[in-house]
């Protein structure tokens, strides 16, 4: 499976994430709720939770790619 964790999607902006995760709430907040959604794929996709659809699973991707381009937009911005 492929490592979908923000600072291997970004490794430019590791230390800015590393900052922000720390100094900035509104960062925190979607980079958390990305962590979690990018696990839950993880967990599925791994067959560690067989208890899903893959309209499920879809919707849970569309949501990482969301959430990771607000980040994105985030780490630029800021």
């Amino acid at each position: 499976m492929e490592n979908h964790n923000l600072t291997h999607e970004f490794p430019e902006y590791e230390d800015k994430i590393n900052v922000l995760k720390l100094n900035d709430g509104d960062f925190r907040k979607m980079y958390v709720n990305y962590e979690e959604v990018n696990a839950l794929i993880q967990h599925y996709e791994e067959g560690e939770q067989n208890h899903t659809t893959d309209d499920h699973l879809t919707d849970l991707r569309k949501k990482r790619v969301h959430l990771k381009d607000d980040l994105y937009s985030y780490l630029r911005q800021n």
